[in-house]
């Protein structure tokens, strides 16, 4: 492929190899942090609305409003850009987890708070439709699923092992395996809602009543045998 620009009147169209040439050097320059996050929310949509691998680099240029240098100045393929959304995706949920934590008063209230926000961002359609496309491609594009997938597929459990830490610490829990106990927690606050959901026996998002029961039972468990009364 030529690195040269073609022309089409007046306005020069870069290949895609000179973009990306075009591009690397732009990096040294800095970034704009807002013209970052307009090319995140372009490709977020055409991700979610046509999959990863029917949306191209010059389609998210042209729904971001940027030149085709431009998107190359901040992403180096529709791979970096893609796990680059997902580690701001990542980012927005750990700071929502950590904010129903730090606003409960009670361990029961921190539990079913972070309990119910997380089954309910990982149950909604926007977050199924993203983690199936992401299984669709596995086989094909490894590096994608692995951005996707890390650390974990459930962001909280950090924040909840945090949280848990503490509370160990301050002897509210008992738990010698915090890290195990945040992975309970999740499985029990989700009950099978999240892979009914992902495998499409759920075809709707739960109801916010059926979250709530499923999380509060979860914590009856979860709290039964943590507790510290054992």
């Amino acid at each position: 492929m030529s690195a040269t620009p073609e022309m089409h009147g007046e306005a020069p169209v870069l290949s895609e190899e000179h973009a990306k040439s075009a591009g690397r050097k732009g990096r040294i320059a800095g970034q704009d942090p807002a013209k970052r996050q307009q090319i995140l929310d372009a490709a977020k949509q055409r991700f979610m609305e046509y999959g990863f691998e029917a949306t191209s680099m010059n389609e998210i240029t042209a729904a971001a409003g940027v030149s085709k240098g431009t998107i190359y100045v901040y992403f180096e393929d529709k791979e970096d850009l893609f796990a680059s959304l997902c580690k701001r995706e990542r980012a927005a949920l750990m700071d929502f987890a950590q904010s129903e934590l730090d606003a409960s008063t009670t361990v029961r209230e921190a539990l079913t708070r972070f309990g119910i926000a997380l089954t309910t961002r990982l149950t909604s359609e926007n977050v199924i439709k993203a983690q199936r496309m992401v299984l669709g491609v596995v086989d094909r594009f490894p590096k994608l699923a692995a951005s996707f997938f890390r650390p974990e597929p459930f962001s909280g459990l950090m924040v909840l092992q945090g949280y848990l830490d503490k509370k160990v610490a301050s002897k509210e829990l008992l738990i010698d395996d915090t890290d195990l106990a945040a992975r309970q927690f999740i499985d029990l606050a989700m009950a099978g809602l999240y892979k009914r959901r992902l495998f499409g026996n759920l075809q709707e998002p739960p109801t916010a009543e059926a979250i709530a029961a499923t999380v509060a039972k979860g914590v009856d468990v979860f709290l039964t045998y943590y507790g510290g009364k054992r």
